[in-house]
């Protein structure tokens, strides 16, 4: 599959996504904290399998650096809807636990000011229930995200440097910058 294939279907995922955010139906009502719980923290399993599995894909068959971004990007999409989805249900069902939060749009900037580090201030957490699950999105988005751009990157360097390697052994001479050519082989 060609990149403006994958580009393609990466937005097909990305659209389709934000469909199901806005579109999901949330009936009014509270839902208990212990089922609340157990949903977040089956979500953030959920994601941990989804970035293993990416990792796996990484190390197994070693796609090219444009598949690998948009590995990257899928399990990104992913991550930002699942909390999105999150704060906007703590808020929606404990009032307060957020100060500038109150749409699903509003809640979709926080996690994507969240992930990029960025806080600008304008939409925070301000209840403990809020506080912890962006604490846990920062610490998910630091490694479990670092882990998936290290190992997608680390697999392009690994490509980079052994092709570079093997350059030579094919016939190819394409000299070393370190070392100047003798005349025999100009």
């Amino acid at each position: 599959m060609g990149f403006i294939a994958r580009a393609a279907r990466s937005t097909a995922t990305l659209a389709c996504l934000l469909a199901v955010y806005y579109g999901l139906p949330l009936r009014a009502g509270h839902v208990s904290d212990l089922a609340g719980l157990v949903v977040f923290v089956g979500g953030i399993a959920g994601l941990i399998w989804l970035v293993g599995r990416q990792v796996r894909h990484f190390v197994a068959r070693p796609p090219d650096a444009g598949a690998r971004l948009l590995g990257v990007l899928t399990v990104l999409y992913a991550v930002i809807v699942f909390f999105s989805l999150g704060y906007y249900l703590i808020q929606r069902n404990m009032p307060g636990e957020f100060d500038g939060l109150s749409t699903r749009t509003d809640a979709l900037y926080y996690t994507v000011v969240t992930l990029g580090t960025v806080g600008y201030g304008d939409v925070h957490a301000v209840g403990q229930v809020a506080r912890v699950v962006t604490v846990v999105q920062i610490t998910f988005d630091l490694v479990v995200i670092g882990v998936l751009v290290a190992v997608a990157s680390a697999q392009v360097t690994d490509r980079v440097t052994t092709a570079q390697g093997r350059g030579p052994a094919r016939g190819r001479d394409r000299g070393s910058p370190s070392r100047p050519r003798s005349r025999r082989q100009r």
